[in-house]
């Protein structure tokens, strides 16, 4: 594949699509690819599919209900309630742990401040969240977390929240 990638580029390189240049182009991405191999890297990431469609539409809903509720806090005369939270992950995975750190900051109303991945706990400053904000956060963050990790997380992963 990475062959494939280097003669496209080098096609590009020379503007012209010819048989001397798509050998050439093979050639030099196997010479590349010969003299300076990449490491194998694992990301850890497993993408389940259905796990994933799940995730998408909640987070879908999530994203809607967190507009309305900082549409409704911005255009309401006063302060809105703001808190400072801080939530504790259960997966030890950093992959997990910067995931979940962007779906988060992709909510409107939520925003992590903080990110403590060898401690497993993020910061969050939260937005129009009325009572117990600590208790809601936790819940809504663990439901986060389970979902991406169904998503995306390895047997590991999953078998480690049980």
């Amino acid at each position: 594949m990475q062959v494939a990638w280097l003669t496209l580029v080098w096609l590009l390189l020379w503007g012209e699509l010819t048989v001397g240049n798509v050998l050439g182009g093979l050639l030099a991405g196997l010479v590349v690819v010969w003299l300076l191999p990449l490491p194998v890297l694992d990301s850890g990431l497993r993408i389940h599919p259905i796990g994933l469609l799940v995730f998408l539409g909640r987070f879908a809903v999530d994203m809607l209900v967190s507009s309305f509720r900082v549409a409704f806090w911005a255009l309401r005369p006063g302060a809105p309630p703001v808190q400072i939270v801080e939530v504790r992950l259960r997966s030890s995975s950093e992959v997990m742990a910067v995931l979940i750190t962007v779906a988060l900051s992709a909510l409107p109303g939520s925003l992590v401040l903080e990110a403590h991945v060898r401690e497993r706990q993020l910061v969050l400053h939260v937005l129009g969240i009325t009572g117990d904000a600590r208790a809601v956060t936790e819940a809504d963050v663990a439901r986060l977390e389970n979902r991406i990790l169904a998503a995306f997380g390895t047997r590991a992963d999953q078998e480690e929240l049980r």
